[in-house]
């Protein structure tokens, strides 16, 4: 039996035209699949570039312009561990996806909603459960 070919989402405004009813179908699934996979391919990308930019040693006589290049290569080296943790999430979100888990509320198993999925497709938490959260680490300090 061939397969059925899976209609490809072009926008998120077609994802946004699905009925609830479609929620984390093939489509929409193959529509986060390809975002992560980006969005995994450009941090990627720019962890290379940093590797080859910190190895350009550049000496420089003034004492000024010598600080001017440590803090900007600092700098760049926070941000590559920002998304060092961001693909980490990226691909968790991957592996959720695989298993079909993707989507979902870690907490209350429901749905996540396609607009917070748009903002943040590492997402793993409703809103309402990521308050919550927020709410508990504020008062708590965990």
């Amino acid at each position: 039996m061939p397969a059925t070919k899976v209609k490809k989402i072009q926008s998120e405004a077609d994802l946004l035209k699905m009925p609830e009813s479609a929620y984390m179908n093939e489509a929409q699934l193959g529509f986060f699949r390809e975002r992560l996979q980006q969005m995994e391919r450009e941090i990627l990308q720019n962890a290379d570039e940093t590797t080859e930019h910190l190895r350009e040693t550049v000496i420089v006589p003034d004492p000024a312009d010598r600080a001017t290049i440590e803090e900007e290569h600092a700098l760049e080296l926070r941000t590559r561990d920002r998304e060092r943790k961001l693909l980490k999430k990226i691909q968790q979100s991957l592996a959720k996806i695989e298993a079909g888990d993707y989507g979902y509320c870690e907490e209350t198993g429901e749905p996540i909603g396609l607009q917070r999925l748009l903002a943040r497709p590492t997402a793993g938490l409703s809103l309402e459960a990521q308050q919550r959260r927020e709410l508990r680490q504020k008062l708590y300090g965990d």
